[in-house]
Formats: structure tokens, sequence, C-alpha cells
């Protein structure tokens, strides 16, 4: 569940922000458009004319044939203007709609990694979809609103001048229904807040729910959660029903408000063409016009209330990029080349990697690691060890920068990582965690993912993490889809799909998390054998977590951890003779084993 704050960005700046982003496509659409909205005023005076000429009232010196011609003349144009307008309208949509999820996704990306996100992951998608939509759309109503304004203003001016009584009994109606229906919007801003809410609830279960089916049937639950997707789903259906009757009743009062001030109109006027002070070219002039006129105030009223959606929209856009709202206005740069990342080597033989009194703790538990300091020569290979829950994996996830360090250093080559997670990527660093995690997409893709790989390249990765076997005989070999989050695959295949994925990127840190716990006893020492050769013929450096004794034994330096700080550092014979935790977690292995 999610906390509401308030919106870091205020809505009139976002929407100046999203036209200067895209001030061409906003332009043309807000010029065409206000013609578009304005031209009725012409045809309303081009229809009084046709009639008073043909009743004789007042006639024109152009004719009624020229004016017919000039009617049609004006909504030829009229249509034509409509086709920019509509093409600019769309392509600004669409733009900024992309500029917002590019920026969104980037600012997701930048978190550390390991963090959990700022909201459930269905939750997040209608985000993406639903809330972005209502932001892009809102600044479209700007000229709208312009073009109808300038249209209801020229049309009261013009009424006014051929009858003031009749225009004020169109006009104030109008305008004191705005205030009654006015006081009715936080009702309805209220309910359009719970019904989103009650949409999101129902998002993130299915998101949560398609996840853990498996463990659901295990558990004999499917009842219960089909009992509780009914009620999320009852849940929605009040709160959407609660909002669209709000929202019909408010703008019924505008059609009501409407239709008895035309009734007024058609009896002033028709009092008034009986006196002869009226003419059906006015009449005419007076219906045509309040059309426009009666749906003015509705059209506020929808801008006001979009304007608070718009509001609303934001603040949950915002709650996606907590640390960095700003940034979603960022314009997004089209076709950047990848940038090279250059090593930062020093002479042969240097520390590839130290760690200097490195602390975290988790907010919620207040576990972590703390004051944690070692160092990695380049070629050799580091495990990390200890009991469960003593601090490995938070270890390798803060030195890589997928959570956030409390105090301590990382240094690279013996210069200072300010921002590991940005630093600690491919070739020089690249992690494979203990549960990994595959797209539903082919087993090349997800090796490879999006980085363009020779055959060879792709071959070597795949043998190395003894995945060459199981390839032989999937169906479509390396183009066999692996289902969501690789469900076709066992458990071991999926670790070694994400071994090859890091092999593949050539690291000068291969950063591997319990590696081989899903593996038999035979697979996982062809495994460590392929990956430390590989790893000597490259000059490659290892830090994994591991209890298994196949990997200490092949280990330079092993580092016991012991609640979140180290117990000891060395090669395992010192550590056997000298520490007594690491005789404890290597009989215990014994034991398992």
């Amino acid at each position: 569940m999610t906390t509401t704050k308030p919106s870091a960005l205020a809505t009139w700046s976002l929407n100046r922000a999203l036209i200067r982003a895209f001030p061409g496509s906003f332009n043309v659409h807000s010029a065409c458009h206000i013609l578009y909205q304005i031209a009725p005023a012409a045809l309303g005076l081009i229809e009084k004319a046709v009639f008073d000429t043909i009743t004789g009232a007042t006639p024109a010196t152009l004719g009624v044939p020229v004016l017919v011609a000039l009617y049609l003349s004006v909504g030829l144009a009229q249509l034509t203007v409509s086709f920019p307008d509509i093409w600019n309208a769309i392509t600004f949509k669409r733009r900024a709609g992309l500029m917002l999820r590019h920026n969104l996704l980037a600012a997701q990306l930048r978190r550390p990694g390991a963090l959990p996100p700022p909201v459930a992951s269905g939750e997040a998608i209608s985000r993406y979809d639903d809330d972005v939509a209502e932001v892009c759309d809102f600044p479209t109503w700007i000229p709208h609103v312009t073009g109808e304004t300038l249209m209801f203003l020229i049309a009261v001016i013009i009424m006014a001048r051929i009858d003031l009584t009749v225009t004020l009994v169109v006009v104030l109606p109008l305008f004191a229904v705005i205030g009654i229906v006015r006081a009715g919007w936080t009702r309805l801003l209220a309910a359009w807040e719970a019904n989103r809410a009650a949409s999101d609830r129902v998002i993130g279960f299915l998101g949560e729910l398609f996840g853990a089916v498996q463990a659901v049937k295990i558990a004999g639950s499917v009842q219960d959660v089909i009992l509780r997707l009914s009620d999320l789903g009852h849940q929605r259906r009040r709160a959407a029903v609660h909002a669209r009757l709000l929202h019909e009743f408010m703008f019924s009062l505008y059609d009501i408000i409407g239709a008895i001030a035309v009734g007024m109109v058609l009896l002033l006027a028709g009092q008034r063409m009986s006196a002869g002070t009226f003419s059906v070219g006015d009449f005419a002039l007076f219906v045509y016009y309040m059309a426009y006129a009666a749906g003015f105030p509705s059209l506020i009223g929808s801008f006001i209330g979009d304007y608070n959606q718009q509001a609303v929209s934001i603040a949950r856009l915002v709650e996606l990029t907590p640390d960095e709202p700003r940034t979603l206005l960022q314009p997004a740069r089209r076709h950047d080349a990848p940038r090279e990342v250059r090593s930062l080597h020093a002479a042969t033989g240097s520390e590839l990697l130290a760690v200097n009194n490195l602390t975290y703790r988790h907010p919620g538990s207040g576990r972590g690691i703390e004051d944690i300091s070692f160092s990695i020569r380049r070629g050799s290979l580091t495990v990390i060890t200890g009991r469960i829950g003593s601090g490995k994996t938070t270890l390798l996830r803060v030195i890589l920068g997928l959570l956030p360090r409390d105090s301590g250093e990382v240094r690279w080559y013996g210069a200072p990582v300010d921002d590991p997670a940005m630093f600690m990527t491919p070739p020089r660093a690249a992690y494979t965690a203990q549960t990994p995690r595959l797209f539903s997409a082919t087993l090349r893709e997800n090796i490879a993912l999006g980085a363009l790989l020779e055959r060879t390249e792709l071959a070597q990765a795949v043998h190395t993490a003894v995945l060459d076997t199981d390839i032989a005989v999937l169906e479509n070999g390396l183009d066999t889809l692996v289902g969501p989050r690789g469900v076709r695959l066992s458990g071991g295949q999926v670790q070694r799909a994400a071994a090859a994925r890091m092999l593949v990127r050539k690291p000068e840190l291969l950063v591997v998390d319990d590696l081989s716990s899903a593996l038999d006893v035979e697979t996982e020492a062809t495994l460590w054998q392929r990956v430390t050769s590989v790893a000597n013929d490259r000059r490659a450096t290892i830090l994994a977590v591991s209890h298994r004794r196949a990997v200490l034994q092949r280990a330079d330096q092993i580092i016991v951890l012991r609640d979140g700080q180290v117990a000891a550092i060395g090669a395992l014979a010192a550590l056997l003779a000298s520490c007594d935790e690491m005789r404890r977690l290597w009989d215990i292995e014994e034991g398992g084993g």
C-alpha cells in the first residue's frame, strides 16, 4: 500500500513543460483548433443574412446564392483545418506520453535495484497507462477552451447588440448553474480518486496472482483467491458506479438549465417577432448561437474537473519517482548511441576492488551489514560465506549499488566509486542473483538482453554455463520461449541461463550469489571448473556467495560473515584452524552433503 504524498509538480508548471517540449505540434494544433471553434460565428451571421434576405427584412447585397456559397466555403475551410488540428493533437499527446513513460522507466531503473518498488507492479502499469494518458490529454484542453470562450464571447456580443434582454435570459442562468455545480466538484474528485484506487487494487492483485499461481494451488487457496478477486471487483464496481452517477447528475444540470434557457428564448423571441422587433434572421441567429452558449458552462465545468483530475494523476505519477519527480519533464533524447564504458585499469596486480567501512541497515528491521572492510586482487576468487541472515546478499547488493550504502566507500583500482549503481555495470562488473529473473522471451534473447553478439561469443557463454547439453534437447534450442519468468525451465536451467547472460558480457568482475544452489554435484563441479578457467584466461575476478565445499576449496580468499559483520578473512586452511564460525559452517556443509 502506498502513502499519498503531495505532488511535487504544479499542474500548470507541468503543462507548460509539456508544451515547451513539443511546441510545433501544440502550436499548429492550437491555431487550427481555435479557427475551427470560432468559424461557427461566421456561419451564424450568414444564416441570419440568408433568412433576412428571403423574408425581406434586411436584404443582403450579396444575394442568397452567394451567401449559400459563402456558407459552404466557411464550412469547407472549417473541415480543412480539422485535419492538421486532429493530426497534431494526437501527435502531441503520443509524443508527450512517450516522453513521460520513458522518464518514468528511466527513473525507476536509476533507483537501487534491490529496493522495493514505490507501488505494486500491477498498479504501476495502470499509472503508466491511464495517468500518463490523463496528464497528456489536458494540454489539448487549453486551445479547446480558448476557442470555445472566444466563440461564446463573440456570440454574446452579437446577440446583445440585437437584443440585450433576450441575451441576458440566455446567459445568466447558464452562469448561475456553474456556481451550483462547482460546489459538488470536491465530492466528484473524491469519487474519481476512489474509483482509480479501486481499479489499482484489482490490477495489482491480478499482477501478483499471475506470478504466484503455483503457490495458490499448492496451498489449496484457489476458492479463497477467487472470492478475494470477486470482492475487489465489487468494490471497483461500486466506486465506478458512484463516480459515474455523480458525474452524470452534475452534467445533467447543465442540460436542464440549457433547455430552460432555450425555452425562454423561444417565448421572448416569439413575442418580439409578433411585435415586429425581431426578424426571422435574428431568431435563426439566436437559435444557432444558443447551442454554443448553452454548452459553455458545461465546457467550463468539464475543464475544471479535468484540471482536478490531472492534479490527481500527476500526484500518482510522482509517487513512482518520489526521489526525483522533476526528471519526469526531461526531454527524451532520440537515437542515443551507447556510451563506451572504459575500465579504470591500474598496474597489473593492483587491487581491483576495495571495500572500506561499508554499512547498510534495512529500514524495516534494522538488520544489515556494519563496518565491513576487505580488498580483492585482480584475477582472484573471493568467496563470502556465513549463516542464513548473516548479510551475504546484502553485502553484494550494497557493493553493486543495488542498495544505498549508509556509510563507507567502494574503490575500483584505488579510485572511489561515487555511484556504484551506475559504475558497477558491464564491462566492469556483472551479477547473477540468487533468484535470477528471466523475461517471457526466447532463451537467446534472455542471454543477450539487447546485446549484439557474435555466434561464437554466445556459444562460448552457453558452454561455460554448462547449458549446451540442455539447449540440445530443447524443442527450438536457443530460440525456445522460456515462458513468464522462465517457468518452462528448471531452477538449475534458469540459474545457468543467468550465468550465461553474465559471462557473455565479459566483465572484469563476476559477482555471483549462490550460483550453484539448484545444481547437482556433477553439474556444479563442471560449472565452477569452466567459470574459473574462463576467468583465469581473461584475468577476470570472481566475488561469490557460497557455502559449498567445492567452491570454498577453490577460493583464494574467504570472508566469513556473522550478524552483518566480518568474523574472519583468510584462506580456507587458516580459517579452519583459527575461526570457530568457519569450522561450524564447514561441519554443517559436511552434514548436509
